[in-house]
C-alpha cells in the first residue's frame, strides 16, 4: 500500500493508541479501507477530495491582487518569488529597521535570505533567530514569519512591547529555510517534505533538513534511506542550506539567546531534548518560558497547545535544529508545531492563517519578553 504518513513523520513513531494520519491515492482506497476494517482499526476520512483541496488553496489566484507590495496580501500563501519580492521591498522601504542578507546558496543554487529586524540602537546587541519552511509542505510556517515581520513593523511605533523588542533585541528571521523545497511544494509536489539534493544511488530526492544537524546524527528518528522522508543525509550538515545556517549560528552563538524553529502540525511548543528523555540544565526558566507563551496563545481563540520536551511530547528524533541550537549554547531554543492536530493537516485553509498567526504572535512576544527579564 503506498501511503504517504502526514502524522507521524516516520512509520517508527505509529504506536498503539496513537492516531496516525496518512495521505492515500484515489486507488489505494478501495483496499485500505476494507483492510482496515478486517484489522479493527477504526478510521476517518478527513479529506475525502485532497485534490479539490489543494486546487481550492493554490488555484485561481492570478485575479488577486497578489503581486503588489504596498498591499500585500498576509492572509493567503505566497510562492517563493513572491516572498522574496517582499523582502526585498522592505529592504528597500524600512532602511531603518531591516536588512536583508543572504547566509548561502541552496543546493539548486537560491539565495538564503534572512532578515535582520531591529532598531540600531547600541552596537551589540541580543538576538533571536526564527526560521520557517523547513519542512517545504508547512506552508503555515513561512505565513507565520511573514506575519512575524509585518506585526513588527506595522506596530513598532504604538506597541510598547514591539518596540522594547526591536530596541533591545534583533531579530533573525529566514522565512523559507528550505527554498528549493518549497519552490518545488508549489511547482510540482503539494506534500514534498525534503530538500531538493541528488542521491546518486538511489533516485530519490532531498534530506530531512531537521534530521542533517550535527547533534546525535542519524541516531533514532532518522532514516538512513535515501527515499525515506526522515532521511538524515549523507552525512551531518551534508545540505547547504543546513551548512550556511548552522555557520551563520555558530559565528553568532554569542549574540543569540533564542532559537525559534516554526514547523505544523500538532499544536505544540516543543524544547530540547528531542532526541533522548533527560532534562536540559535550564528546564526552570525553559519550562516557566513554554507554560507562559501557551497560555497567552491560548488567550486568543482558546486554542490549547501541548508543551514540554520533544522527546516525550511528540517523539524521539535525532538531528534536529531545535536540539543543534541548544548545544550550541543557545539556552532558549523552540520548536512550534501550529495548526491543526489534522483535520487539515499540511493544507490549513488560507482562511485560518489570521488567527494562527495572531496567536502565535502572542507566544513569541511572550518569549522574547521572558527573554528579556533575567531567569535564574
Amino acid at each position: 500500500l503506498q501511503v504517504d504518513l502526514w502524522q507521524p513523520s516516520s512509520p517508527l513513531h505509529i504506536v498503539e493508541g496513537r492516531v496516525a494520519d496518512v495521505r492515500v491515492p484515489r486507488n489505494t482506497t478501495r483496499s485500505l479501507l476494507p483492510y482496515l476494517q478486517q484489522a479493527n482499526i477504526q478510521y476517518t476520512i478527513l479529506i475525502s477530495d485532497l485534490q479539490e483541496a489543494i486546487e481550492n488553496q493554490t488555484g485561481g489566484r492570478s485575479h488577486r491582487n497578489r503581486r503588489s507590495l504596498s498591499g500585500y496580501n498576509y492572509e493567503v500563501y505566497h510562492s517563493l518569488e513572491e516572498i522574496e519580492d517582499w523582502m526585498h521591498y522592505l529592504n528597500r522601504t524600512y532602511s531603518d529597521l531591516v536588512h536583508m542578507f543572504s547566509v548561502g546558496k541552496s543546493y539548486e543554487g537560491r539565495p538564503l535570505y534572512v532578515l535582520k529586524l531591529g532598531k540600531r540602537s547600541r552596537p551589540y546587541k541580543k538576538a533571536v533567530w526564527i526560521d520557517c519552511g523547513i519542512h517545504a509542505r508547512e506552508w503555515i510556517g513561512p505565513a507565520f514569519c511573514q506575519w512575524f515581520v509585518k506585526e513588527a513593523l506595522q506596530t513598532y511605533q504604538t506597541d510598547p512591547d514591539m518596540r522594547k523588542m526591536l530596541t533591545q533585541l534583533y531579530f533573525y528571521i529566514m522565512p523559507v529555510f528550505n527554498v528549493d523545497g518549497y519552490h518545488f511544494s508549489w511547482t510540482n509536489d503539494r506534500f514534498w517534505r525534503k530538500t531538493r539534493s541528488k542521491n546518486m544511488r538511489f533516485h530519490c530526492h532531498g534530506v530531512d533538513a531537521n534530521r542533517n544537524w550535527k547533534v546525535k546524527w542519524c541516531d533514532e528518528g532518522a532514516s538512513l534511506h535515501p527515499c525515506d522522508d526522515t532521511y538524515c543525509g549523507p552525512f551531518p550538515e551534508s545540505e547547504p542550506e543546513v551548512k550556511a545556517v548552522a555557520h551563520f549560528l555558530r559565528k553568532h552563538r554569542k549574540q543569540i539567546k533564542a532559537y525559534l524553529s516554526f514547523h505544523a502540525y500538532a499544536q505544540m511548543l516543543l524544547y530540547p531534548y528531542s532526541y533522548k528523555y533527560a532534562t536540559i540544565p535550564n528546564f526552570n526558566c525553559v519550562e516557566s518560558a513554554a507554560y507562559n507563551a501557551v497560555n497567552a496563545l491560548q488567550s486568543a481563540y482558546g486554542v490549547r497547545y501541548r508543551y514540554g520536551p520533544a522527546s516525550s511530547t511528540l517523539y524521539v528524533s535525532s538531528g534536529s535544529s531545535m536540539d543543534w541550537a541548544y548545544k550550541n549554547g543557545i539556552p532558549y531554543a523552540f520548536a512550534f508545531e501550529l495548526r491543526d492536530t489534522g483535520h487539515f493537516g499540511f493544507l490549513l485553509p488560507e482562511t485560518l492563517i489570521k488567527p494562527t498567526c495572531t496567536e502565535t504572535m502572542l507566544a513569541v512576544k511572550n518569549i522574547t519578553l521572558h527573554l528579556l527579564k533575567k531567569c535564574h
